[in-house]
């Protein structure tokens, strides 16, 4: 099976669709205005996340048919990247009611856990218990957070695209020097359909993710992390190491915004990257920095969890701590006030 031809091929469509999109989204005026909750000043095309949905979602349709991908896995990870992106073009168009949008991310979810059968035993503190029927109820709510925190990180430029990139060339590190490298293909896949359009979406961009983008990822990357849990526990670890910078600024707003009584469904500028976005008054350092967390900080503990015995659970303590330092550093989850990067 040879499929490492689809890689340059992928990249090609992902870069073409995306100028295509950002042409009809300009002739049409489907512009992001900023607002008083924005991160840029400048209005900006959006809806370029679709790009990668097509491209990925054919990608995956050659790998299928070349072998390099489970008829299973085909259909949960493209049934439910379906559903997900079209909600979210539909809300990128328009308006969807924040409780039908969960609705939808939960039915997607729940097809996704049906063809790939639910949460596997997993391994903590080096123990490996099967949770039962509670696995796939907490499958269930960690792909529907998945999605939908990369939604909330998918703020500033560039950021979501270079976390996806970085997460999933991570992951192939990990399947190829664990003797997964039958996994690799769907990993690859995705990273080189982001990079196309991140092309077009490195600071400063000139088009946006867009809900069916960033939703469709969430999801994406959700799906594979469990793939990867049937294979081998310590590869599950391994991709929670991996998105360690959205795991922890996206659950560390959220909490602290749910304790404060706020609406966490409204749209607020309170992420860490957010702040840090405005006190560095540029997109660019932010983006880059969150690319080399991944790079020196979160993939050399991914790779002593999946490759040199290091505990996964223990792995995720070290590898999450300094990051929620960096969260409280940088106000996650606080008001904004004068003096705070506003």
């Amino acid at each position: 099976m040879n499929y490492w031809w689809l890689t340059p091929a992928i990249a090609v469509v992902s870069f073409v669709l995306t100028a295509a999109l950002r042409r009809y989204a300009l002739a049409r005026s489907l512009l992001d205005i900023p607002n008083d909750r924005s991160s840029h000043s400048l209005p900006t095309p959006r809806g370029g996340g679709v790009a990668i949905v097509l491209a990925f979602l054919l990608s995956l349709g050659f790998l299928c048919w070349l072998e390099g991908l489970t008829p299973a896995t085909f259909l949960a990870a493209g049934g439910a990247g379906v559903l997900v992106a079209v909600i979210g073009f539909m809300d990128d168009h328009g308006h969807i009611a924040a409780r039908w949008r969960l609705l939808g991310h939960f039915a997607a979810a729940a097809w996704a856990l049906f063809w790939l059968g639910g949460l596997p035993a997993i391994s903590f503190f080096c123990m490996s218990i099967s949770l039962g029927w509670l696995g796939p109820v907490l499958a269930l709510f960690y792909l529907v957070w998945m999605l939908n925190l990369y939604n909330f990180m998918d703020g500033i430029d560039g950021l979501a695209s270079v976390e996806a990139v970085c997460v999933c060339l991570g992951a192939c590190l990990l399947y190829g020097f664990t003797g997964h490298a039958d996994l690799v293909g769907a990993p690859l896949l995705l990273a080189v359909s982001v990079a196309g359009f991140l092309c077009w979406n490195f600071p400063p961009a000139r088009i946006f993710m867009g809900d069916a983008g960033s939703g469709f990822l969430g999801v994406m990357l959700g799906v594979l992390s469990l793939q990867a849990a049937w294979a081998a526990p310590q590869l599950f670890w391994g991709w929670l190491i991996l998105l360690g910078v959205f795991v922890v600024d996206a659950t560390f707003t959220l909490i602290r915004r749910l304790v404060r009584g706020d609406k966490v469904y409204e749209a607020h500028r309170s992420h860490a990257y957010q702040f840090a976005s405005r006190l560095y008054g540029r997109h660019l350092p932010v983006t880059l920095a969150v690319g080399l967390i991944n790079l020196f900080w979160l993939l050399p503990i991914a790779v002593a969890v999946a490759c040199f015995g290091l505990d996964g659970t223990l792995g995720l303590i070290v590898a999450y701590v300094p990051l929620v330092f960096l969260a409280i550093k940088f106000h996650a989850g606080e008001l904004e006030t004068p003096g705070r990067g506003n």
